[in-house]
């Protein structure tokens, strides 16, 4: 049987090198500790202003006023910058809060229409459901009270009530609508109060329960001055 010829191996194709990946156009590359720095700076203290709810700044002017103070020539003092900043922020967290302010303002002008609310003139309105026969206390005393409060849509954000139990309130601790309002009570006593944002908690609210230039209404009854 003749021998039958096997093929000679071929050659590998030669593969062709591939071209070097290049970077994409724009891509930060930190070669240096001080370059890795200095990005870290940077991305700390955006985090940290973007938590403020600053979202556009102008980079070059950023880091121009960070090399100017490294070679003491800034433009202006650290204090003058603080509070640029603090109006700044300001302006920003009023624009965000002014609808429910708006709100709020246009829902107190209606409810001082009704004849059972009386205002006061810093703007608290108080409504009396039951009149008591007990002293009044002043706003520096600590009271005993029952309370619900609401925001305007009826969302409940706070009440004793639903825990079970009175509520000791030190009046000099407490919003600025209550210090007002509860001396007008006596002991006894069951009021409504319509409080504006500021005399409630402002244009920063309270946690995720109150937002910022909230109106509250808050039903309270006075059982006892804690002396």
């Amino acid at each position: 049987m003749a021998q039958q010829k096997t093929a000679a191996p071929k050659k590998p194709a030669t593969t062709a090198a591939k071209p070097a990946t290049a970077k994409p156009a724009g891509t930060t590359v930190l070669k240096t500790s001080i370059d890795s720095m200095s990005y870290a700076i940077g991305m700390l203290d955006g985090n940290f202003f973007k938590m403020q709810g600053i979202s556009q700044v102008n980079p070059q002017l950023m880091g121009k006023g960070f090399d100017d103070i490294l070679k003491n020539k800034a433009m202006m003092t650290p204090e003058q910058a603080d509070q640029l900043i603090r109006r700044e922020l300001q302006k920003m967290t009023r624009q965000k809060v002014q609808p429910a302010i708006t709100e709020g303002e246009k829902f107190l002008a209606e409810n001082a229409k009704r004849k059972e609310v009386k205002t006061t003139p810093s703007g608290l309105q108080y409504e009396v459901i039951k009149e008591g026969s007990g002293e009044r206390p002043n706003s520096s005393q600590t009271v005993k009270v029952h309370y619900v409060g609401v925001l305007l849509n009826g969302r409940k954000v706070d009440s004793s009530r639903d825990r079970g139990e009175p509520y000791d309130a030190y009046l000099p601790q407490m919003i600025r609508g209550w210090q007002e309002g509860i001396p007008l009570m006596t002991v006894g006593s069951r009021y409504k109060f319509y409080i504006p944002y500021n005399l409630g908690y402002g244009e920063q609210g309270s946690g995720e329960n109150i937002p910022g230039g909230s109106t509250l209404i808050f039903d309270v009854e006075l059982f006892e001055i804690i002396k």
